[in-house]
């Protein structure tokens, strides 16, 4: 209950901040351009609480239903209107500058993106250097020849400072055969290495791209934690503190590389070989076997942490000027946003899977899940979801804001307005296309719970 609430309240706050930049960038727009703003509202359906400002005596309310917010100027289309009222009219402004009333609300999105992504790289963001263990035979990064300590610093002529940043690379990556990445190898050297990309299915995309790759973090020799009752790694006499050094005589680097491996041999023994008060011995664990998100696996019954020491050696915290953050900031913003418009353009032709749709219920999920990861985690994840309403309220769908730069844009090529009716059937297609993409991700949101 209380993790609930820490989720709905975290998902209340990027939903307000949210609105509220949205709507400030239409308000500020449409005041400078001389037009009438009669409500400012966070939220829409009944007014909970109202207070009015300002010479316009522009109403400033909170509505009851939290999903969006609205900015209500004077337009003689709605409402009749005083005399002195109606040159401040937004019907009676110039196409130009209802185009820039209107762009002024994805545009405070994007920017705040910039500006909260910039504050994150002053501050300092920590991640993990891209350091990797030798690759599994048979994987995209061992045909590559990618080698023990080899340390990647660009992929595609751009820089990776973190395994954070080699992560974002692959992923902006998807659709092409391969990319070039260069390493640093143990002895100094460089060198570059052709990755390619064809053997990543689409579940991998989703997943962990880099992990399906090959490209395995060094995190030295992973220490068990704690042993299940009753289950196979205690049956086969494991203990907390042992070190796994190897599983069938391949080498671990990670609690992610024993977790492959177990999973791997359902019901099959394996080999452990560990390290324990300064001798090496073996250990034969033999997996239950279980069903998980629809496919056969095994668990050995061990809860693993990565050496400390190991860890330690290979984490940094990235920090920038103020003047280099900007940059940054808008750097990424501009990846991502680009991202996002390749990534839907990939769900229409059907080379992405629309399980990527996320709903309400996923998003407040990831924002419970970021705000209890830290301040900079969930500054983050605001500046992502600021960016995706950004982008998303940019396509020229009838009810977006790129629905009604299209009519615009349609009147400039016209020369005179669209026709009612036109607006008319516009709305309702772009209603059902609304109701289509609100359909199909709540429906990826229950499936993720279930």
């Amino acid at each position: 209950m209380i993790d609930l609430a820490w989720k709905l309240g975290a998902f209340l706050v990027v939903l307000g901040v949210l609105v509220v930049f949205h709507e400030l960038g239409h308000f500020a727009v449409a005041r400078a351009c001389g037009v009438k703003v009669l409500r400012f509202s966070v939220g829409f359906g009944r007014i909970l609480w109202s207070r009015r400002f300002g010479a316009d005596r522009t109403e400033w309310a909170i509505a009851s239903i939290p999903l969006g917010g609205y900015v209500k100027m004077a337009d003689e289309r709605e409402d009749a209107l005083a005399p002195e009222d109606r040159p401040r009219a937004f019907n009676r402004q110039g196409v130009g500058k209802r185009i820039a009333i209107v762009a002024a609300g994805p545009a405070a999105n994007l920017l705040l993106a910039v500006l909260l992504f910039a504050g994150t790289f002053v501050a300092g963001v920590p991640g993990q250097l891209p350091v990797l263990a030798p690759p599994a035979p048979g994987t995209a990064a061992a045909a590559a020849g990618f080698a023990d300590r080899d340390r990647v610093v660009t992929v595609d002529g751009e820089d990776v400072a973190t395994l954070q940043d080699l992560r974002w690379r692959i992923v902006k990556a998807q659709g092409q055969a391969s990319v070039e990445v260069g390493v640093e190898r143990s002895d100094g050297s460089r060198a570059t290495r052709t990755l390619a990309l064809g053997s990543l299915a689409p579940a991998d995309w989703e997943g962990n791209p880099i992990d399906a790759l090959g490209l395995r973090p060094d995190l030295g020799a992973p220490i068990v934690d704690q042993v299940a009752p009753g289950k196979p790694a205690q049956a086969a006499g494991l203990r907390a503190g042992d070190r796994i050094v190897a599983i069938d005589g391949r080498a671990t680097r990670s609690p992610a590389d024993v977790a492959r491996a177990t999973h791997a041999k359902p019901g099959s023994p394996i080999v452990f070989r560990l390290a324990r008060e300064g001798a090496e011995l073996d250990a034969t664990v033999v997996p239950d076997a279980v069903e998980q998100d629809g496919r056969r696996i095994g668990l050995a019954g061990l809860r693993l942490k990565a050496d400390p020491a190991a860890v330690a050696a290979v984490t940094t915290t990235v920090r920038s000027s103020p003047l280099e953050a900007i940059g940054a900031g808008a750097r990424k913003t501009w990846e991502l946003s680009v991202f996002t418009l390749r990534m839907l353009g990939r769900m229409i032709t059907g080379a992405a899977s629309l399980a990527n749709l996320s709903g309400p219920i996923t998003l407040a999920d990831y924002a419970g899940q970021s705000a209890q990861a830290g301040v900079l985690t969930f500054i983050g994840y605001l500046a992502l979801i600021s960016i995706s309403l950004g982008v998303l309220n940019l396509l020229p769908i009838p009810l977006l804001d790129g629905g009604h730069l299209l009519y615009y844009l349609a009147e400039i090529v016209l020369g005179r307005p669209v026709s009612d009716r036109a607006f008319e059937v516009g709305q309702r297609i772009g209603m059902a296309l609304l109701a289509v993409l609100m359909t199909l991700a709540l429906v990826n949101d229950v499936s993720r719970l279930f």
